[in-house]
């Protein structure tokens, strides 16, 4: 029995490296394809820059790097990996500053997810342990930014570049919608993962404002609030301190200090946006056998608000591509010109 236990566990080992080699490979040609066409498209039309070697390789190892620690500390499953990984390269082959913005995002939502698990997972229906990420909800974060990467590509080629609407317009523009779209899915996870264990008064949902369960789609505090500006900032300020690090003409471009407090408006008004559409899309119901809010209806459980319309997923990508779309019209007007 031992022995026969012992050749399953061996086949399952043997089948999970096998996989992760697959992984690696697919990866690797994919990336390796996209350098190709760099260099062929920056050849026929000679006004892009083609992907450098270095470039390159810095986004096809420190994604995996960054991946591979992920797993083992169970922040992703093997499906969120492949996400993570082509999001990952995307993001640093285009633009340093992206990458910064993408990492400050992962590592902070992947920590506070597993902060006081024990406690989320007696409020929380649908908590997994250790909060491991598949590859629907690395795309919903990430799928935007990963889009707006490869139009920022197109535009402008890969590399860093002064956010300034006098010199790069609409570049700048890709660039703020992309950190708009990260920033709002930082503000909005910072607001559900302290918000829910730190603040000591009820949540209140945000259409009628009346108190409600612990849980309930669409639901807010005074906390959530300001650790959804707090996750915005976080993101905002990685971007600038990698424009500080990377951009070699900041001295004769507009001031770049916006970002952090356009970083810090995109994770509130994205978290804002996020409790309102799930209040009205997402079903919200208290199961009595449970004592917790749920999402779905069945015979015990009494329903709160919203309608059976999108799933949490559904509403974090529908935020980011409102926030990628309107937030950075609002700060073109605003935006301060060299």
């Amino acid at each position: 029995m031992s022995v026969r236990r012992f050749q399953d566990d061996s086949c399952k080992e043997s089948l999970e490296m096998m996989a992760n080699i697959f992984i690696l490979c697919m990866i690797l040609a994919i990336s390796l394809g996209f350098w190709i066409i760099s260099i062929t498209a920056s050849t026929y039309y000679g006004s892009l820059r083609p992907i450098s070697p270095l470039r390159w390789l810095f986004s096809v190892l420190v994604p995996i790097i960054i991946t591979t620690r992920a797993v083992k500390q169970k922040s992703l499953d093997r499906s969120g990996v492949v996400g993570a990984l082509i999001i990952g390269f995307l993001l640093t082959v285009a633009n340093y500053s992206f990458f910064a913005a993408l990492l400050a995002f992962f590592v902070t939502s992947s920590k506070l997810t597993k902060w006081k698990g024990d406690k989320k997972k007696q409020i929380d229906a649908e908590y997994r342990a250790g909060g491991q990420r598949n590859w629907i909800q690395v795309f919903c974060n990430g799928g935007v930014p990963a889009e707006l990467a490869l139009l920022y590509m197109i535009e402008n080629g890969p590399g860093e570049i002064a956010v300034d609407f006098s010199k790069h317009y609409t570049a700048s523009w890709m660039c703020l919608s992309l950190l708009g779209a990260l920033a709002c899915s930082a503000g909005d996870t910072w607001a559900s993962e302290v918000g829910t264990v730190v603040s000591k008064s009820p949540p209140r949902l945000i259409t009628t404002w009346e108190e409600v369960p612990v849980g309930t789609n669409g639901a807010v505090t005074v906390v959530g609030f300001l650790s959804s500006i707090l996750g915005g900032l976080c993101v905002g300020l990685a971007y600038f301190i990698s424009q500080l690090i990377c951009v070699s003409d900041l001295d004769i471009s507009a001031p770049q200090w916006p970002l952090i407090v356009y970083g810090a408006s995109a994770g509130f008004l994205g978290s804002v946006l996020d409790s309102y559409i799930g209040a009205v899309m997402q079903y919200s119901g208290y199961d009595e056998n449970r004592h917790m809010a749920v999402n779905y209806y069945t015979d015990g459980v009494r329903h709160i608000s919203g309608k059976p319309i999108l799933d949490n997923n559904a509403v974090n990508l529908f935020s980011s591509i409102l926030i990628a779309l309107t937030l950075p019209g609002i700060a073109w007007g605003f935006w301060p010109r060299n």
